[in-house]
């Protein structure tokens, strides 16, 4: 298909440096430059906050309206909030744990320790609110050992500010007094090595890791942002934006790109789940933006919204430049689904680009910043940060150095010295591979998890992601995303996570065609290389329990073990009505 999208947006030329060694490990990176970038975020609201003092930075829903702040209301309150803290003992060992969805008051508490010096670790508030043993959130406490707690609502976070021994902090109480000479020293003390940020990692292997997020990571990924993406600094930005802030996607992508460019972030209360989406579509009805961020099942959830209502995909393409999206895991039906929009609602002007990285690399290691055709293409490495290409069992293994990548695990240093080459360059877990290897400046595809591929009981490799694009391809448009199984087991299977599509099919009718879809695979041959058994989840991935990546991918590992009692059934030797074969 020949692509209808085309874009007017300023963005940095299509090029890269490839260095091939002898053992066939190649090194990539931009030709250009990193330019100069500030000594922390707080510079960013200063200059803000003098610039253009009365424009929104913040606003969140207050009844049917909007509850507004300012740049220079952001600065006086971050001040305040520094000041506080820092009265009441916080520094670098004694870190900032907030307990809370994405608000205002977050936002503040967050600046305000970071203006401080004071690091701030953002929980997810799934280890508080749908844990049964708060064991998750127990380690994090005994990791932190945090100087204050300060959560949204005591009520909600009361059995586990109990669990965990901790009495919450009013906001109240840090707004009180006027900020002074004590914070403004503190801010001059704050550097590039200051900690601003501790963001813990899923652990679907384990425990919960701290991952270290410097000043320095988050200046300098956004100043390469600004350098492949030079449109941002082209207008005034707004988003509207549900991405939880304990995640690096939207605690530091998204926030910080508003933040380092003077834009507006209106913080959208829903989530892509059924109840939830009706309210960003709601806030899309009534604010235009001109970026938007998403992960794919928000895409999927949000686009019959889109399709049937009218004003609401008025209000959403209006003033949109640029849609972001998690590009390994989009399926295409959803691109095409969407590039029709923008070709009916203005022309096809409209840039659909991704980025890659993680909470390590705070969190972009390469972006797209060039025109794309379909989903997948992940993009080029950004100024300052190198890619290393390692063959690994079949593919390429990638890892990253850069100013953008972390230090290391809070208070670990056994797991730090194991995240590190002999070169310095993080090691990620992710496969890559050319879009075109003829054509390096078209930029690197996602190729999946390297420490996902498994072993059949016959010894044979299953590659996880190529299995997974297969299924989504060959099941168009029902499936949405899929987890393949079939470790140490004698067949391939997978858990399916239909689309929206899927709900307008009969639970017969359904089975027919993901059975269906299932034969033409198997008539391809090559019994590692698709499924052979299907079992369709009514359950979406849950971001909240780590389902979902930082980086809008499917963590396999934590949908398995969260989902343990379904791979028996679905690779039960005499298996139930629910498992879908070939033959249906």
């Amino acid at each position: 298909m020949v692509t209808r999208l085309h874009s007017r947006l300023r963005f940095a030329p299509a090029e890269v440096r490839v260095e091939t060694r002898p053992d066939g490990t190649t090194r990539l990176s931009s030709p250009q430059p990193l330019r100069p970038y500030e000594r922390c975020i707080g510079e960013w609201l200063v200059k803000r906050a003098q610039q253009a003092p009365e424009r929104t930075f913040l606003a969140e829903r207050q009844g049917e309206g909007w509850r507004k702040l300012g740049y220079a209301q952001a600065l006086d309150g971050a001040r305040r909030i520094g000041q506080a803290l820092l009265g009441l003992g916080l520094g670098p060992e004694k870190p900032l744990a907030i307990l809370s969805d994405n608000s205002i008051d977050h936002a503040l508490l967050a600046l305000g320790a970071m203006h401080a010096g004071v690091p701030v670790a953002p929980i997810s508030p799934a280890y508080s609110l749908m844990s049964k043993d708060f064991a998750k959130l127990k380690a994090i406490f005994a990791l932190l050992e945090p100087g204050l707690v300060w959560a949204d609502d005591v009520k909600k976070y009361a059995a586990a500010l109990t669990a965990v021994g901790a009495e919450a902090t009013p906001l109240a109480r840090l707004l009180d007094k006027a900020p002074g000479a004590r914070i403004d020293e503190a801010f001059a003390r704050v550097g590039p090595d200051t900690v601003a940020k501790i963001l813990f990692t899923s652990g679907s292997t384990g425990l919960p890791k701290g991952v270290i997020n410097s000043q320095r990571m988050l200046v300098a990924n956004q100043q390469m942002m600004a350098q492949v993406w030079p449109f941002l600094e082209d207008r005034v930005q707004t988003i509207v934006d549900w991405l939880p802030w304990n995640h690096t996607f939207g605690g530091n992508f998204c926030f910080n790109m508003m933040l380092r460019n003077g834009g507006s972030f209106y913080i959208d209360g829903g989530k892509p789940a059924p109840g939830l989406i009706e309210t960003t579509a709601r806030n899309l009805k009534e604010v235009s933006p001109t970026l938007y961020f998403n992960v794919p099942r928000g895409f999927d959830l949000l686009l019959p919204f889109l399709e049937k209502d009218a004003d609401l995909r008025r209000s959403f393409f209006r003033d949109l430049d640029m849609l972001f999206y998690a590009a390994a895991a989009l399926p295409q039906n959803l691109w095409e689904r969407l590039e029709a929009m923008a070709v009916a609602e203005k022309n096809g002007e409209l840039a659909m680009i991704s980025s890659w990285g993680s909470t390590e690399t705070a969190p972009s290691a390469a972006a797209v910043h060039y025109h794309i055709e379909r989903a997948g293409v992940i993009g080029l490495p950004n100024p300052g940060c190198e890619l290393k290409l390692v063959p690994a069992a079949g593919k390429l293994e990638v890892r990253v150095r850069g100013p953008n990548v972390t230090p290391g695990y809070f208070r670990r240093d056994d797991l730090t010295r194991d995240a590190f080459d002999e070169e310095g360059f993080y090691r990620i877990g992710d496969a890559m591979k050319f879009a075109d290897s003829a054509a390096p400046w078209k930029g690197l595809v996602f190729d999946g998890r390297v420490a996902e591929d498994f072993k059949l009981s016959s010894g044979t490799w299953v590659h996880v992601g190529a299995v997974r694009v297969k299924l989504i391809v060959a099941g168009n448009p029902l499936i949405q995303d899929a987890v393949i199984t079939g470790h140490d087991r004698d067949e391939v299977g997978a858990l399916v996570f239909p689309s929206p599509a899927a709900k307008d099919l009969a639970p017969e009718a359904l089975r027919a065609k993901i059975a269906a879809a299932l034969t033409s695979l198997a008539a391809e041959g090559g019994g590692s290389t698709h499924p052979t058994r299907v079992i369709v989840t009514a359950d979406p991935p849950s971001i909240d329990a780590n389902e979902i990546t930082d980086k809008g991918y499917i963590n396999q590992r934590a949908v398995l073990e969260r989902r343990a009692a379904l791979v028996e059934k679905l690779h039960a030797k005499t298996h139930g009505p629910e498992v879908i074969t070939p033959a249906g």
